[in-house]
């Protein structure tokens, strides 16, 4: 006899009295095979076939195995899981407090086409976080995070996702004007992210779509403040250069004059009577 469990929570419905616990949960969307024997279930002979395609789900995770679908909303999870199947399509993280997402974390989920991660404590992602999803995963939901930058350029250049953005504390500068460009970001994504912190302080609480749109260039801005501080730097350089040169000079004219002062205070010695005479003689021969 075979028993649908699609759709069903183990541990919501107690599978019509049958006596299975929350453990089961785990399987829903698979299929139960059961030897019956008197009309009852003798669950110590009961042979699960889970024909899922996938690996176990993980703890805190409900897995929808028929649709592909993974929820691990409010798991208090503070990484992402590890045994998430393979097969999965529709990840939930979100409500949970995941602070990061380090390389590899989704290397294996090679036909995840959706990814929840909002209401998250998300500061960074890492370069290879993504792996090869860039060309398969279509949404990418990070907003209500702690995100202030968007990771580094090779996170995220070859995502090709609708991304929600919002939310997050984003610094408005250079680097993530330039990254945003290279995404294809819908007008509606761009206009909700606004600038929590920036290089002026006019700019801050502003849509950060808004600011490029009156023609601010946050790179060009940029230029010139590096440019501002390499001429202060170098003009600094030049100072203590000159300044050396001043300490070195009037150093050498001090050693000059107090050398010049040692020999004046030498006595000076008086020639005796017979070196006296001995010139005396010497100029009456010539």
């Amino acid at each position: 006899m075979e028993l649908g469990l699609r759709g069903l929570r183990a541990q919501d419905r107690g599978l019509g009295g049958s006596g299975l616990g929350p453990e089961f949960g785990m399987w829903e969307g698979c299929r139960l095979q059961a030897v019956l024997t008197s009309g009852t279930l003798p669950w110590l002979l009961v042979v699960i076939l889970c024909q899922c395609g996938g690996l176990a789900c993980p703890e805190g995770c409900l897995c929808l195995l028929e649709s592909r679908v993974v929820r691990c909303t409010h798991g208090q999870l503070r990484e992402i899981p590890q045994g998430i199947p393979r097969d999965t399509r529709v990840l939930y993280l979100d409500a949970n407090e995941i602070t990061g997402l380090p390389d590899g974390t989704l290397r294996e989920l090679r036909q995840l086409q959706e990814l929840y991660l909002s209401d998250n404590l998300i500061e960074n992602i890492s370069p290879a976080a993504f792996g090869e999803l860039g060309s398969r995963l279509q949404l990418l939901d990070l907003s209500n995070n702690r995100l202030q930058l968007l990771g580094p350029a090779e996170a995220t250049s070859t995502l090709r996702a609708k991304m929600r953005l919002y939310g997050n504390p984003w610094h408005c500068g250079c680097s993530l004007q330039e990254l945003l460009e290279a995404l294809p970001l819908e007008a509606e994504t761009l206009e909700d992210m606004v600038c929590s912190s920036a290089a002026r302080e006019e700019y801050v609480g502003q849509p950060f779509a808004l600011l490029l749109n009156t023609g601010i260039d946050f790179c060009s801005v940029q230029q010139r403040t590096t440019d501002v501080a390499m001429l202060v730097t170098m003009f600094c350089w030049f100072t203590v250069l000159i300044a050396y040169v001043v300490y070195y000079v009037q150093r050498n004219q001090a050693e000059t004059r107090r050398h010049l002062e040692y020999l004046k205070s030498l006595p000076i010695k008086q020639p005796s009577l017979e070196e006296e005479m001995e010139e005396d003689t010497l100029s009456t021969i010539l």
